[in-house]
């Protein structure tokens, strides 16, 4: 079809206009892109992110091999080698330098057996080192994992209240958390756990609360009741900022109720501060049970914590330094890991710091 000369200044309709484009022109026009989410979207910018990647693979490995190898490991973490029923106490076993074997073991290499070696070697009463290792790993990200998850449920539910309610209950509130900033954190977290230490020994003994331990439950209680404020004060700031906006607006008119608004409106707009401060109080807590372990109102004996191990290393620390260094990489590298993928989920999720 032959274009037309437009000519200037014409009240006529140009008819030109309303044909149909082409293929070419469409495609020339119009770049198409896949549908996505904020979720997927957010993924992506954390895998562009090669810090908080490595750091993901990191933690990763050490939570499957914290999971893993007690499973297929010849030595558990409470056996000691040394001590037989009916027979005199070996102590050859007794603080073995890494790959290095008791007397026993000895006899039966010389013999032909093949002898699973001690990686860290063993520690005073006879234990295989690396698998108490392992288990403190477990142990320590557990505590931290599960403590993470009762400060956010604590901070998310009393953040809410105080940002969507305001006026009177939002007062109250804040000046709880004030009182609770107020008080000097690692004495009343001592305190705390010294005292749920003695309380609740009596209470859950012949329950199944006895095997996780008194230790364990009065961190988790500590945890509780200290550390939810700073979230809380997050959740509540969001909640301030979100809850004029029209949609919640147009939810209140409609006769909505404010529990079914923070749910479906207030707490899915701010999901980025709660993953975001979430994965950065893991790495808190298991700096904190670490310290607790180390002064003893930790995880309760046998069962190991990367802080008990470092504190018993302290006896022989001239002797064998590497039982302080074990568990002391240890702890730094999670926390360091936690940290820094926390600070990518920050930048990945956090839509005020996009590019």
């Amino acid at each position: 079809m032959e274009k037309k000369e437009k000519i200037p200044f014409t009240m006529h309709v140009d008819l030109e206009a309303f044909i149909p484009a082409t293929e070419e022109e469409k495609a020339y026009m119009v770049q198409m892109r896949k549908s996505s989410t904020f979720f997927r979207d957010g993924v992506k910018r954390l895998l562009k992110n090669k810090v908080a990647t490595v750091s993901l693979i990191v933690i990763v490995l050490i939570t499957l091999a914290s999971l893993i190898l007690p499973a297929v490991w010849p030595y558990s973490y409470e056996d000691m080698l040394g001590v037989q029923p009916g027979k005199p106490v070996d102590n050859s076993y007794n603080n073995l330098s890494p790959f290095k074997y008791g007397t026993t073991e000895q006899a039966r290499i010389a013999a032909g057996e093949k002898i699973f070696p001690h990686v860290f070697g063993t520690d005073a009463s006879g234990r295989d080192y690396f698998i108490r290792v392992v288990y403190g790993t477990r142990i320590s990200l557990a505590v931290g994992f599960f403590a993470s998850i009762i400060v956010l449920i604590i901070g998310l539910t009393v953040g809410s209240i105080a940002g969507y309610c305001g006026g009177t209950v939002d007062l109250v509130i804040m000046r709880i958390v004030d009182i609770i900033y107020s008080l000097p954190d690692m004495l009343m977290v001592i305190l705390l756990a010294s005292v749920m230490k003695m309380t609740l020994g009596p209470v859950i003994e012949g329950t199944v609360l006895e095997k996780i331990g008194s230790n364990i439950i009065s961190l988790f209680v500590v945890f509780g009741v200290l550390y939810w404020v700073s979230m809380s004060r997050l959740i509540r700031g969001q909640i301030l900022s979100l809850r004029e906006q029209e949609y919640v607006l147009a939810s209140t008119a409609a006769g909505a109720k404010g529990g079914w608004i923070i749910r479906k409106h207030l707490l899915p707009n701010s999901i980025s501060v709660i993953i975001i401060s979430t994965a950065l109080q893991i790495p808190n807590a298991i700096f904190t049970e670490s310290y607790l372990s180390f002064l003893g109102l930790g995880v309760n004996a046998p069962m190991p914590s990367l802080g008990s191990l470092a504190s018993d290393a302290l006896n022989g620390i001239s002797s064998y330094p590497y039982r302080m260094i074990i568990p002391a990489i240890v702890i730094s590298l999670i926390v360091l890991s936690l940290n820094l993928f926390g600070d990518g989920l920050r930048d990945a999720f956090d839509p005020k710091l996009r590019n």
